[in-house]
């Protein structure tokens, strides 16, 4: 068996190693036996006994020791008043592996099940498993019918299932068709998105912990959370349902109450008690997509709720509990945003645990033609038509979809919906190249749009923020922000101070000939402890 000493650790059997079986058992005594192999040394064996079997083990120990004088044979009384009594015997158990000696690195170590309750065999199968035994089991039968004897067989089985070629390499198939669920069927081809739902897949299986799903709007947060759900449903590691909320539709006293749910008379117009999204999930999943958006409020009870699987409704001095598996989608950084205080660390330290930045579309343009397959596939379904592209069509189309300046702020969400519209306007359901010229000059025309839009609150918040961090930018008011952030805009966009001062204050200068462009803009900028050299570069 092995090079080592092998040390086998076994329950005294109160029948089986009594000999008191089978008529044609009768002879078979499974402790015993076991040490009468020639082709198992034994070179010690643990015996352990209830103390009430003290006889039967002195009986047993003496016969193993004649079967096998090379055989070291130690009692090892435990203390058990009830054998079946789960909680008993795990906890004797439990406390007499914490106590042994164990050296696997110089022994080889045995753990007969044959013998004991079930209770007491399931007990060590269960510290085996977990390496309180850092062993192997080891099973024995008594001989079949015919056979004659009295040893029997045995087999050794070891918990780590991926020694065994067949029973790994239906795991690594199951892992691949949980991966490829994951990837709603989609063959892609982005080595980095590979590994990523590799890892999700690694994790949503194994994991009850909060899963946090970053990345851009668009990129499949929402349809990873629900596949994540799927495939947690299918392995039957939860029976509720999906409840999906988009945080950034909640606010105020109707957050609260969306969420944990209300009693009658909590707030005006509270009629009749409300349950809420967090009982709704019990036993379920929980996805909270654009989580950063939730109040202070929200997000303090949201970490009482995680972790003590518990809150209070609004309005009600009763504590419900629900128990749910918790998934959070963000588009925000939202380390950046417990920076600038808008988000609790405690919280995010809770969800952050695992935690996978979906890339863009652009950030994947091998994976555009399998999603174009894909998505062909979806409008196919979606309009009773096959939906098919000309090869021309086709080559022109994933030409301009994989371009560097190609666009995609809506990721595949815009995908999406370019691919619908080219499928609804052409006829028969065969798209033709003028259709994907057509869908082209939409495309372009929203991605000029969009150009303007960006500079927006959210934008001129990026901006000032660049110049004086996070914190620094926390302490600016949002009016100040405004003005901050073009008076930024416009020195980067001049060649000098005094360029620069000329045309922000181009209409107040003729009122007032004597002041200093110059000057005023660096006065201004000294409010916020800046310089020209800080803003300009």
């Amino acid at each position: 068996m092995s090079a080592r000493p092998t040390v086998v650790l076994g329950m005294l059997g109160a029948n089986l190693d009594k000999g008191k079986t089978a008529a044609r058992w009768e002879h078979w005594r499974p402790s015993v036996a076991l040490c009468q192999r020639e082709d198992l040394v034994v070179d010690r064996f643990e015996l352990l006994y209830q103390p009430s079997l003290g006889e039967l083990a002195d009986v047993v120990m003496g016969d193993i020791r004649r079967a096998s004088p090379e055989t070291v044979v130690r009692g090892v009384p435990i203390e058990l008043a009830d054998p079946w009594d789960f909680e008993e015997v795990y906890a004797a158990l439990h406390e007499f592996a914490r106590g042994y000696p164990f050296a696997p690195e110089r022994e080889d170590y045995l753990v007969h099940i044959t013998t004991g309750t079930h209770v007491v065999q399931i007990c060590m199968f269960l510290l085996t498993e977990s390496r309180h035994f850092p062993a192997r089991l080891l099973q024995t039968s008594p001989p079949k019918k015919g056979e004659g004897g009295e040893v029997g067989t045995f087999a050794v089985i070891d918990l780590d299932l991926s020694k065994y070629d067949r029973l790994a390499a239906r795991f690594e198939k199951e892992q691949r068709e949980g991966q490829s669920f994951l990837k709603s069927g989609i063959e892609t081809k982005n080595a980095a998105y590979n590994r990523l739902i590799e890892r999700i897949e690694q994790v949503a299986v194994a994991s009850r912990s909060p899963i946090l799903l970053m990345g851009p709007t668009g990129a499949g947060k929402s349809q990873l959370a629900r596949r994540i759900y799927e495939l947690k449903r299918a392995r039957r590691q939860v029976a509720g349902e999906l409840v999906d909320v988009n945080c950034a539709t909640l606010r105020g006293d109707g957050a609260m109450s969306a969420l944990f749910g209300h009693a009658k008379g909590a707030f005006t117009g509270a009629l009749e008690a409300r349950a809420g999204l967090l009982r709704k999930a019990q036993g379920g999943v929980l996805f909270l997509d654009e989580i950063g958006e939730l109040g202070a409020d929200e997000q303090a009870m949201l970490l009482r709720a995680i972790e003590e699987k518990a809150f209070f409704p609004l309005g009600s001095d009763k504590e419900v509990k629900s128990d749910f598996l918790l998934l959070a989608g963000t588009n925000r950084d939202l380390g950046a945003a417990v920076g600038r205080g808008k988000f609790r660390e405690d919280l995010y330290a809770r969800i952050n645990l695992w935690t996978f930045r979906l890339p863009g579309l652009t950030e994947r343009p091998e994976d555009v033609e399998p999603n174009l397959e894909y998505e062909l596939e979806a409008a196919t379904q979606l309009t009773g038509v096959r939906v098919t592209m000309s090869k021309e069509a086709r080559e022109r189309f994933l030409r301009f979809a994989t371009a560097r300046d190609a666009a995609w702020r809506g990721n595949f969400r815009d995908f999406n919906a370019a691919v619908t519209r080219m499928a609804t306007l052409s006829a028969g359901g065969r798209i033709t190249t003028e259709a994907v010229a057509e869908e082209i000059e939409r495309l372009r025309a929203l991605w000029r749009r969009g150009e303007d839009d960006e500079e927006g609150p959210r934008a001129r918040e990026d901006l000032v923020e660049e110049v004086l961090g996070a914190e620094g930018a926390a302490d600016v008011d949002p009016f100040d922000r405004v003005q901050l952030a073009e008076v930024i805009r416009a020195a980067r966009a001049a060649r000098s101070l005094s360029e620069a001062g000329r045309a922000l204050f181009a209409v107040s200068r003729t009122k007032k000939s004597s002041v200093n462009d110059a000057d005023r803009l660096r006065k201004y900028l000294a409010r916020f402890g800046l310089s020209w050299k800080q803003i300009a570069g």
